[in-house]
């Protein structure tokens, strides 16, 4: 793990999506975070260890999805599966496919497997799962606030983990999309799906893969924006907490009452005709019962509960 001193950081984004908005000052405590994502290997020990399930692997009960057929009640999780021509970029389900079998040892599909991807970060976890390891190896989910100040290497206010320029002279620093999203994936930075977790370059930290890759977990609720700025600088937020359950809900859909929680990061699945957010300031809602092939974690210890 790597030892991120704290301090006070300016959080957020007024220069993309809204729920980045508004730029705030918070501080947050010295921590300790994992110096890659958690990976297969690491994954697969804990299973070993533990006898764990993952969500992804247990049928959902019908009654958490009101109006789902009963045909699709099964096990399973969302693939990413690139269709053959342009689609509907506000129709995420023209790349997505639940997939009956998909899980953290079948990334692909049933026929699948990690037999070659031992140092690539572990994918279909949803956050119980996420939680129910960091336990395990006596550590916890960093807030969103510790996540981004992590990511930033140090870097006040830069636009990426980096500094300003999304490829310097022409490098790729993370594993993200090039080319037409969702179609066309030149794979100019070497990978077309996931990547070992220190493929690319740390930040100023010497944390590898805080951007692009996958997405991470992170404990806070999400919320629709950020609180602005305290009136006084006494009053900056000390490590906050993010917003409330109730509110994290999805009220485009009243119906399923799933909270969310923030994921920060972006992934290899980012790319600038569609996704943007491959920088230290993006975030996204992700429902806690959902895991995907391109969301995975890291942990924390909080040096001030670790003595």
């Amino acid at each position: 793990m790597v030892l991120i001193p704290g301090g006070t950081f300016r959080m957020g984004s007024d220069k993309h999506y809204p729920e980045e908005a508004p730029v705030h000052s918070v501080t947050v405590d010295e921590f300790f975070i994992d110096r890659t994502p958690v990976t297969n290997r690491e994954f697969k020990e804990f299973v070993r260890a533990t006898g764990h399930v993952t969500f992804a692997e247990i049928p959902p009960d019908p009654n958490d999805y009101p109006g789902a057929l009963p045909h699709m009640i099964y096990a399973g999780s969302l693939v990413f599966s690139p269709p053959a021509q342009t689609v509907d970029l506000r129709d995420w389900s023209r790349w997505w496919q639940f997939m009956n079998g998909a899980d953290w040892r079948h990334p692909y599909g049933p026929k699948s497997n990690i037999n070659v991807l031992d140092n690539h970060p572990v994918v279909h976890v949803a956050y119980s799962d996420a939680l129910a390891f960091a336990r395990w190896a006596g550590k916890d989910i960093s807030t969103e606030a510790e996540w981004e100040f992590a990511a930033r290497g140090g870097l006040a206010e830069a636009e990426y983990a980096w500094g300003e320029e999304f490829t310097p002279g022409g490098q790729h620093l993370a594993n993200t999309w090039q080319g037409e999203f969702p179609k066309q994936n030149l794979c100019t930075d070497g990978f077309e799906r996931t990547s070992p977790v220190t493929a690319f370059p740390p930040n100023g930290y010497g944390i590898h893969d805080m951007i692009g890759n996958v997405w991470e977990w992170t404990s806070d609720w999400y919320s629709q924006k950020h609180e602005a700025d305290a009136p006084k600088a006494c009053c900056i937020p000390h490590n906050p907490r993010g917003g409330s359950e109730a509110a994290s809900h999805d009220s485009r859909q009243p119906n399923i009452r799933i909270p969310r929680k923030v994921l920060k990061g972006g992934s290899h699945l980012c790319a600038p005709n569609y996704c943007r957010r491959y920088r230290p300031a993006a975030r996204h809602a992700e429902p806690i019962d959902t895991s995907t092939s391109h969301v995975g974690f890291r942990c924390i210890i909080r040096k001030r509960s670790a003595s």
